[in-house]
């Protein structure tokens, strides 16, 4: 490979954090020799500014924690692993652009993107240039590109079905959309689920980044539903039910699993997120498999919150660097080859299998409730989904 250039832009607080940090305009030989010198770029691309910023900064640190255990161990032959940071801000305008900056620097591999509607613009772009996906994205539309650790909508959706159906026993239900690919795409699995059912649904679809949405809580609820269902991602859910609190109505809020962040707990107040129940995952401190991870997190990121999805692109970034003991990482064939070859991997989110279309097919999905203290913890686990 020809020399290249990395320009990679390491944050102050990553510095002071003793996380992964990258030299300014520094040339780096990277070539297929074990033994040649140099360092191979891995692109974490997130939410990393915005509404959905905790998220996102919480998935970039999931990753420094793993390319600093790497690097330790002496990462690949000897060469280290640094980090691009790609904020794509949850933006489908920015996809083709954080792609061409990943593509630019010459990135091995790509960790990202979380949101589905950026994803179904820049993943087929990551995979012509051969660039490895280890993607976060759940709808099912992206299954192809590359692989991904983390649920997709026909494995959440049951879920959700099944929790809604035998214990909340609803007549009529009120859903919230907003217009983006995954929150319409689980809104409508849902709908179809109830309504086969005989639950009788209606649908407000509202548009994200709206500074109040009291009048869409006020139509949802002239249907005198049973259950107000969230289908948002966290910093719309959370004025969502913030508003729906404050009407009093008993109706119980349910909450798609992309509003489980800690963001939504300190935007909404805990007795409106306690009005809620949440399809999501375990959080760190839940998953027993993940107490070095938070142990670590804890000591790298002093005072910094554990989110949910940084166990997840922890795990991401150890299966790529897994693959990588049977496959050069710029060999794009075959890392993701090795990648589909993933079985019960041990990792922070418990056991991971790659099936031959990039999907983990036992994925953790859970009920959830926050507590008096802010935090989520586990309520329900519908093994027969799973």
């Amino acid at each position: 490979m020809q020399p290249v250039r990395f320009v990679l832009a390491a944050t102050a607080a990553a510095l002071a954090a003793g996380a992964v940090t990258s030299v300014a305009m520094a040339d780096h030989v990277i070539g297929h020799d074990p033994s040649t010198y140099g360092t191979i770029g891995i692109a974490v691309e997130a939410p990393l500014t915005g509404s959905q910023a905790s998220a996102g900064q919480d998935m970039l640190r999931g990753v420094q924690l793993a390319v600093n255990q790497y690097n330790a161990k002496g990462g690949y032959y000897g060469r280290s692993v640094q980090i691009v940071q790609i904020d794509d801000q949850a933006n489908p305008k920015l996809a083709k652009a954080a792609a061409a900056k990943a593509i630019k620097a010459k990135v091995a591999a790509v960790i990202g993107p979380y949101n589905s509607s950026v994803g179904l613009i820049n993943l087929p772009i990551y995979t012509k240039a051969k660039i490895v996906p280890v993607q976060m994205t759940s709808t099912d539309d992206t299954t192809g590109y590359g692989v991904t650790v983390q649920p997709k909508n026909s494995q959440i959706s049951p879920v959700e079905s099944n929790y809604i159906l035998s214990l909340l026993k609803p007549a009529k239900v009120s859903m919230i959309t907003t217009d983006s690919v995954y929150t319409v795409g689980m809104s409508a699995r849902l709908k179809a689920a109830l309504e086969a059912k005989g639950v009788l649904v209606t649908n407000v679809v509202v548009q994200d980044n709206q500074a109040d949405y009291t009048a869409a809580v006020q139509q949802a609820l002239t249907n005198n539903p049973t259950v107000v269902y969230l289908s948002t991602y966290f910093a719309e859910g959370a004025k969502i039910a913030t508003a729906l609190k404050a009407t009093g109505n008993p109706a119980k809020c349910f909450a798609g699993l992309a509003n489980q962040d800690p963001g939504f707990v300190a935007a909404a107040g805990i007795p409106a997120s306690q009005n809620c129940v949440f399809s999501g995952v375990p959080t760190p401190q839940q998953f027993p498999t993940a107490k070095s991870y938070v142990a670590n997190y804890k000591k790298t990121f002093p005072g910094k919150t554990l989110g949910t999805w940084g166990t997840f692109t922890y795990d991401s970034a150890n299966i790529l660097f897994a693959s990588w003991k049977k496959a050069d990482p710029f060999t794009y064939k075959k890392v993701i080859a090795q990648l589909k070859k993933t079985k019960n991997y041990r990792g922070a989110t418990g056991k991971i299998t790659i099936n031959k279309v990039g999907n983990r097919p036992n994925v953790p999905v859970s009920i959830l409730t926050v507590d008096d203290k802010g935090n989520f913890n586990v309520v329900y686990t519908d093994r027969g989904t799973r």
